[in-house]
């Protein structure tokens, strides 16, 4: 694995993780608080950046063609919207 491969990886694990917390920060506090008063950015937008910057990484990673592919994720993203329908209560209309 090359640098910029492990780099990549790298941030993108550390994007998750911060994807995580603010997942959290919307169900401990509600997606409309804002926690830091210097920034005003409410839970819910702290979490759509997050989910930028993962898929900013996942983008980059796709280009270094190491296997991961536009086409491998969207298959499997259409393999979780099935599970979901036999596993969740969520309405999937995809």
């Amino acid at each position: 694995m090359n640098e910029q491969i492990l780099e990549i990886l790298v941030i993108l694990q550390e994007e998750c993780a911060e994807a995580v917390v603010s997942v959290s920060k919307c169900i401990r506090f509600g997606p409309d608080q804002v926690m830091n008063k210097d920034d005003e950015i409410t839970n819910i937008q702290r979490l759509q950046n997050e989910l930028g910057d993962i898929q900013a990484l996942v983008e980059l990673l796709v280009d270094e063609n190491v296997g991961v592919t536009k086409e491998g994720i969207e298959e499997a993203k259409l393999r979780k919207f099935e599970k979901l329908k036999t596993w969740s209560d969520l309405k999937i209309n995809k």
